[in-house]
């Protein structure tokens, strides 16, 4: 469990209180890290005897030709979970020394107490998230995966809805302790499913069997963003699926990715029960998109004043009116603007068909 890399670090840490040389030693006597060097990976007959009798030891400088490996100080095992895993030793006089060293040793069982912890944490973030994208692609759970649930207390039988969070991208992975806080702080009931996706996403799967509302998912889920947000300043958005059976929990990630990029678009929350016209278009793949584009508004795409002018007609809801306000623009302009919409691509606004045309392709551009 005491590695050279948590030595070393303990050492580090160490150093920064006191000036004295500092060694770290494993049960066995040999020397972990140190301040001096040369002193690595040496023996230390008074660490492997600190060791064995599990309680302080002071060495004189009359009593360092007696150990082999000694220098004067004193030395301190290294408990965890009631058992010595090392020994830290500070050479000096020990009189001097002496009153550091409880402080010392508490402050060495924390760095490793938490770095335990901290390793146990990433070792169940690995084993969750491998186990929910397997879980996710699975149509039938094989004997290996209902072991692995067991093992994780994931009931495989019950109703859920899967909904995606989404961080905005950062220029820096976040750390092990934020992501901690983050996971630990999103409120769920006790069969809620909770892992991380890489670095930027989380995967929640909700028990639904007991018919949960969409306004409790989405309270939820507003009081977690604005939290990560206010506690770390990190941006988030959402996809949510719908209630689905077990053998079709797949299906509900899959509406809720497609959910999620209509929530990274709008930054926002959202459902796909809600969505009617993108249950469509997101089935479309991207080059499709791109065609379709260039079939219909890519004259404009050269012309902005008349692009910019198109997607203010629909933020406007069709309404020459408002659209011309919001622009600026006199009334006989918009219409000149339109009609030069219309010769460009051969589409007229004002026709239901062809309105619906160029409203796809706005939407795709936007993607």
């Amino acid at each position: 469990m005491l590695q050279p890399e948590l030595a070393e670090k303990i050492v580090k840490e160490v150093q920064k209180l006191i000036s004295e040389e500092i060694i770290v030693v494993n049960t066995d006597g040999m020397i972990m890290a140190s301040t001096n060097q040369e002193r690595i990976g040496t023996f230390h007959e008074g660490a492997l005897l600190t060791s064995k009798q599990k309680k302080k030891l002071i060495i004189t400088e009359k009593e360092t030709p007696q150990l082999k490996g000694v220098r004067s100080g004193i030395n301190l095992p290294i408990f965890f979970q009631h058992d010595v895993i090392g020994v830290i030793g500070i050479t000096g006089d020990p009189e001097t020394i002496t009153p550091f060293g409880e402080i010392i040793r508490k402050m060495t069982e924390l760095l490793i107490s938490e770095n335990y912890y901290g390793e146990q944490f990433e070792y169940h973030s690995r084993a969750m998230e491998t186990f929910v994208l397997e879980w996710l692609q699975a149509k039938e759970p094989s004997s290996d995966m209902l072991e692995r649930a067991r093992a994780l207390t994931i009931n495989l039988e019950l109703n859920r809805t899967a909904l995606i969070i989404e961080f905005e991208q950062r220029e820096y992975p976040l750390s092990r302790d934020v992501w901690s806080s983050i996971l630990n702080s999103f409120s769920q009931n006790k069969n809620d499913v909770l892992t991380r996706s890489g670095n930027e996403r989380i995967i929640v799967l909700i028990d639904c069997s007991d018919s949960v509302q969409p306004t409790s998912i989405n309270n939820r889920l507003e009081h977690f963003l604005q939290y990560i947000k206010n506690s770390f300043g990190i941006s988030a958005y959402a996809g949510v699926g719908q209630c689905a059976a077990p053998s079709n929990l797949h299906h509900s990630y899959t509406q809720a990715e497609r959910a999620l990029k209509l929530a990274r678009r709008n930054r926002s929350i959202i459902f796909d029960k809600e969505l009617i016209l993108e249950m469509v278009t997101g089935e479309l793949t991207s080059e499709i998109k791109a065609e379709y584009i260039q079939r219909t508004i890519a004259p404009l795409l050269r012309e902005k004043d008349l692009l910019e002018t198109l997607v203010e007609l629909f933020k406007q809801n069709h309404s020459l009116k408002n659209t011309a306000q919001s622009l600026h623009i006199h009334i006989n302009t918009l219409h000149y603007r339109l009609k030069k919409i219309e010769e460009l691509t051969h589409l007229n606004p004002n026709t239901i068909h062809d309105l619906f045309c160029l409203y796809l392709a706005v939407l795709f551009l936007d993607e």
